[in-house]
C-alpha cells in the first residue's frame, strides 16, 4: 500500500507543476495538497497506523493523526505538520472561493508539497518503522 500511495503523491505533485505552468493556480494548489495528503497516508501506513480498520473520516482527522504519529514522535519536523495544515487551508480556498489563488501562494504550496513528499520518501527508505 505504501509504495502505491507514494506513487499517487508523486503524480499529484507532477500534476500540480503542470497546472501551475498552464496558469491554473487553483488546480495547482489542489493537486499540491493531495500530493501531501497521499504522502501523509503512506507515512501513517509506514508507522503502523491501521488505516484499513480505522480510516480517518475527514481531512482534519488525517492531519491530526499525522501530527500524533509522525510530528509528536519526532519522526518528521513540526514545520512539515504546519505546512500540511496551511496547504490544506489554501486548497479549501482554491476549491470553494470564486477568486483564483494567487500565483505566489500556489507556488508556495507546490514548494511545500515538494518538501513534504521528499521528507516522507526519505522516511520510507528506513528499513523498519518504529513501533507506535
Amino acid at each position: 500500500m505504501t509504495q502505491g500511495v507514494m506513487d499517487k503523491a508523486r503524480q499529484a505533485l507532477t500534476s500540480a507543476k503542470l497546472l501551475l505552468d498552464s496558469g491554473d493556480t487553483d488546480g495547482a494548489t489542489n493537486r499540491a495538497y493531495y500530493a501531501m495528503f497521499d504522502a501523509a497516508i503512506a507515512a501513517l501506513s509506514w508507522v503502523g497506523a491501521d488505516l484499513e480498520k480505522s480510516p480517518p473520516k475527514t481531512h482534519s482527522g488525517l492531519i491530526t493523526r499525522f501530527g500524533q504519529n509522525l510530528i509528536l514522535t519526532d519522526l518528521l519536523s513540526s514545520e512539515l505538520g504546519r505546512a500540511l495544515n496551511r496547504v490544506q487551508e489554501l486548497r479549501l480556498t482554491a476549491d470553494y472561493l470564486a477568486d483564483p489563488m494567487s500565483l505566489e501562494k500556489a507556488r508556495w504550496a507546490i514548494q511545500e508539497a515538494d518538501r513534504f513528499v521528499a521528507a516522507v520518501s526519505g522516511l520510507l527508505l528506513q528499513s523498519k518503522p518504529p513501533s507506535t
